[in-house]
C-alpha cells in the first residue's frame, strides 16, 4: 500500500523527463545502487545499462567519492563564484586544461550540459562582435544532432527529425548539412562533405560556429561517423573564418576509446564542451573550455564579459567531486576497460544482426546500439515493466536499444545486459509483427 501511494503522489504530481502529466510513464521506485546495481523498493535487483544517461562511470556508492563530498561539505557545500573563488574550481580547471589539448586554456564552469552548450554559443557570437562582426551570428551543424533542451541548444538540434520540432517556428535559424554516411575513414568520399563545403562557402559571413558531436551522435540518434569528416571540418572552418565547437558531453572522459573523442581525428576545437561524467554523476556540473584566442577575442572591444553567471556556477561540492573523479579515470585502466567492454559487445551484439526486425548493430568504445526497422514509441506502456523483468535497466527510444554501462561492469554483468537487449528485440518482434 506505501508503495502504491508514493508512486500515485509521484504519478500525480511530478514530471519526468519527455513525459505527460496526463498520461505519467511507467516508474519504478529505487532506494539505493553500488556498483552497477540499482536496488528497487520492492527488493529486486537490476543491472544498470545507462550509467544515470552515461554519467556513472565509476559506478554508484564509490567510497573515493563519497569521500570527497563528505570531506567537502564539511567546508561549504556552495558559494557564489562572482568575485570569489575557491580551490575545488581552481583543481577542476587546472585538471581540464591539463587533459585537454593544449591550445584550450580557459574554463567556464557551467551547470549542466545544455547550459555548456548555451555559453558555447555565446561565447562564439560575442567573438565575433568583439571583432566588429556583427553579422556572424548564425551556427552550421548536421542532422541528426542533440545539444540540449534549453532554446539556444534546441535550435542546434535536428529540427525535423529531433524530439523539439513543434518549437520550429520561434527558434533561430540554423544551417544544418546532411548527416555523414561515412562510419570508417577507408569508407571517405568527398562526397560526405561536399554539402557542408558549399554551406560553408556560401554563409560564412553569416556564421559565428560549427557546432558538432564528434563522432558520435548521442540522444538525436546513436549513430557515428568516421574522424575524416572531423578532419575536413576543420579545414574548412580555418579557411573560412568560422570557429568550431565540439559537444563531447556524451562522449568525453573516454566513453568512445579515447580521453576526448576529437582526439581520434586529431584535430583541437575552438571550444570544447563537457558534463556528464565529469563528477562520475554525483552531481550535475558542466564545462565550456575555449582557446586563448577565443578568450582573448571577446575581449577586444574593451569590456570582454562573457555575458553568463549561473547562481550555482563552480559549486565547490561539485567541483570537488569532479576532481576526485577525473582523478580515478586516470588512475585507473579505463582505456583497457573501455577496449573489453567494446571487445565484448561486438561480440554478444553483432549476432542480432541477422534478426528480420534489425536494421543496424553499432558498436564504439563503450556504446552499443541496435537499431531497429519500426519504432516503438507506442510500446512504453508494457516495455520498461518487460525490461526490469530481466533484471537490467536500459531506456531504450524511438527504434533504438542501446547500452552505455559504466567502465567497472564485469563481464558477467555485462553479459546479462547484452542478452536483455536481444530478449527485448525478440519481444519487440514478435508484437511489431502481430
Amino acid at each position: 500500500m506505501f508503495l502504491f501511494n508514493t508512486l500515485k503522489f509521484d504519478a500525480d504530481h511530478i514530471w519526468h523527463p519527455y513525459s505527460s502529466a496526463a498520461n505519467p510513464s511507467c516508474i519504478h521506485e529505487v532506494v539505493s545502487a553500488k556498483g552497477v546495481r540499482l536496488t528497487l523498493k520492492d527488493g529486486r535487483e537490476i543491472i544498470d545499462g545507462m550509467a544515470s544517461w552515461w554519467s556513472t562511470i565509476h559506478g554508484y556508492n564509490h567510497p573515493r567519492l563519497n569521500q570527497a563530498a563528505k570531506d567537502q561539505i564539511d567546508q561549504m557545500s556552495h558559494v557564489m563564484f562572482g568575485g570569489l573563488t575557491h580551490q575545488p574550481a581552481i583543481d577542476l580547471a587546472s585538471q581540464l586544461i591539463e587533459m585537454t589539448a593544449e591550445p584550450l586554456q580557459h574554463v567556464f564552469f557551467a551547470d549542466s550540459g545544455s547550459i555548456s552548450v548555451e555559453v558555447a554559443i555565446k561565447m562564439a557570437i560575442q567573438y565575433f562582435f568583439a571583432q566588429g562582426q556583427t553579422d556572424k551570428q548564425r551556427l552550421l551543424t548536421i542532422r541528426g544532432g542533440y545539444h540540449g533542451d534549453t532554446f539556444g541548444a534546441m535550435a542546434v538540434c535536428d529540427p525535423i527529425n529531433g524530439m523539439h520540432t513543434m518549437f520550429e517556428q520561434v527558434l533561430p535559424k540554423h544551417l544544418f548539412a546532411p548527416m555523414p554516411t561515412c562510419e570508417k575513414d577507408e569508407d571517405w568520399q568527398d562526397a560526405d562533405i561536399a554539402e557542408f563545403r558549399e554551406l560553408i562557402k556560401n554563409n560564412h559571413q553569416q556564421l559565428a560556429a560549427v557546432i558538432l558531436e564528434p563522432l558520435v551522435q548521442g540522444a538525436g540518434g546513436m549513430r557515428f561517423y568516421c574522424p575524416e569528416y572531423l578532419r575536413q571540418v576543420r579545414k574548412l572552418c580555418d579557411q573560412y573564418d568560422v570557429l568550431l565547437i565540439l559537444d563531447e558531453i556524451a562522449t568525453a572522459f573516454g566513453r568512445a576509446g579515447t580521453l576526448f573523442a576529437y582526439e581520434q581525428a586529431d584535430i583541437v576545437p575552438d571550444i570544447l564542451c563537457v558534463g556528464k561524467a565529469i563528477t562520475g554523476g554525483y552531481m550535475s556540473l558542466a564545462a565550456t573550455l575555449c582557446s586563448e584566442k577565443v578568450a582573448q577575442g571577446i575581449a577586444a572591444d574593451g569590456s570582454g564579459v562573457l555575458m553568463h553567471g549561473p547562481t550555482f556556477m563552480a559549486s565547490p561540492l561539485a567541483c570537488r567531486v569532479a576532481v576526485e573523479s577525473l582523478t580515478m579515470l586516470l588512475e585507473s585502466d579505463w582505456q583497457g576497460n573501455v577496449q573489453r567492454i567494446e571487445q565484448q559487445l561486438i561480440a554478444e551484439l553483432k549476432p542480432l544482426q541477422d534478426m528480420d526486425l534489425v536494421k543496424q548493430v553499432r558498436v564504439k568504445g563503450a556504446i552499443g546500439v541496435i537499431e531497429l526497422n519500426k519504432t516503438f514509441d507506442d510500446q512504453m506502456h508494457w516495455l520498461p515493466e518487460f525490461i526490469i523483468d530481466q533484471g537490467v535497466w536500459i531506456r531504450p527510444f524511438r527504434n533504438l536499444v542501446y547500452i552505455m554501462p559504466p567502465y567497472i561492469i564485469s563481464k558477467d554483468d555485462l553479459s546479462v545486459l547484452t542478452q536483455a537487449m536481444g530478449k527485448i528485440v525478440k519481444k519487440l518482434s514478435t508484437v511489431l509483427n502481430d
